[in-house]
């Protein structure tokens, strides 16, 4: 087999120091694992969000994958409602766990950092050299509300990379409603007003162009310990409303677009998002001077390549799961 070089879709030489901020998901979780066993990755914090799941049940789903792959990474607590409003989970399409067909057990042992989400990723950015970016994987409440109490962080953050956004405007998906952005539409327009420079990954790119379809998903029970891990949660987080069989790689997307930027497509675009009477609908405008970077389109076959390398890499190769 020929050798695959995931190095060459990078546009610099060191680690992306990141804190992710997510609401485990099974989404969520699979890209996770991607970040936590990736040297050119580097997780300086943990937060988590209501969104997919309530707060409780999405911390405790990521308490559970450190558990899980043995990863000393901190964790803090973040928002559990939206900045001004009540939202819905998404617990029609994650299951009630939020990790689809994998049940976690009901709580860890491992302890949160006493300091809130909002306080932790103020003492972690503010320590480090403007070089740490915000990973948001969820609804943008707790990124938002480090804004509203801190905005003395702001020049200090690199980039804020998202997923979220179905926008009007771009032609390839013409609705413009997504659950993270519509959830909290208000965290969002904090977000954008904020003037720290955006990556934005719309709702669309892992759903049509880097889903995993039902072969794809169906060879990763035979790939090791946490292909198999990868396929019960997959087993049941198959997409709704499509006429195939296909799992959604949002917000592994996301991070990917972050750290290794030359496995897509990338645009200029402006944005904003309407907070009024269609809550959520953002809408964009491509230009050469836009201030935010739209994943546009994906090279699919190197990225499905990547992950595959990525799972049978000696270190994620050498887990062991215990079966449920």
């Amino acid at each position: 087999m020929e050798k695959f070089d995931k190095n060459i879709f990078r546009d610099t030489t060191k680690p992306v120091k990141v804190i992710i901020d997510t609401d485990p998901g099974v989404d969520d979780t699979a890209c996770l694992i991607y970040a936590m066993f990736d040297e050119n990755v580097d997780i300086k914090l943990l937060t988590t969000v209501a969104g997919n799941v309530g707060i409780d049940v999405s911390t405790r789903n990521l308490l559970h994958v450190l558990d899980l792959f043995n990863k000393d990474i901190p964790v803090a607590k973040g928002a559990a409602r939206a900045l001004l409003r009540d939202s819905e989970t998404a617990e029609f399409i994650h299951q009630k766990s939020g990790m689809g067909g994998y049940t976690p057990p009901e709580d860890s042992t491992r302890k949160l950092l006493e300091k809130d989400a909002i306080e932790a990723m103020y003492e972690t950015i503010m320590a480090g050299d403007g070089d740490i970016n915000v990973v948001v994987l969820g609804p943008h409440t707790n990124i938002a509300g480090l804004i509203i109490r801190h905005p003395d962080v702001i020049p200090k953050i690199p980039k804020i990379a998202f997923m979220g956004g179905s926008p009007y405007g771009n032609p390839d998906y013409p609705d413009h409603i997504s659950f993270n952005i519509s959830s909290d539409p208000e965290a969002f327009k904090v977000v954008l007003l904020s003037g720290i420079p955006l990556l934005m990954c719309p709702s669309h790119m892992g759903r049509r162009k880097a889903h995993l379809d039902e072969q794809f998903v169906n060879s990763l029970e035979n790939i090791n310990d946490v292909g198999k891990f990868l396929y019960t949660m997959y087993s049941e987080y198959w997409e709704p409303s499509y006429s195939d069989k296909r799992i959604t790689t949002n917000d592994t997307c996301t991070l990917l677009a972050l750290v290794y930027p030359k496995l897509f497509v990338m645009k200029k675009v402006e944005a904003d998002v309407n907070t009024c009477c269609e809550p959520g609908k953002t809408d964009i405008c491509f230009c050469d001077n836009g201030k935010i970077d739209f994943v546009h389109d994906v090279h699919r076959e190197d990225f499905l390549k990547f992950l595959t390398t990525e799972l049978n890499d000696s270190d994620l190769a050498s887990i062991k799961i215990k079966s449920k």
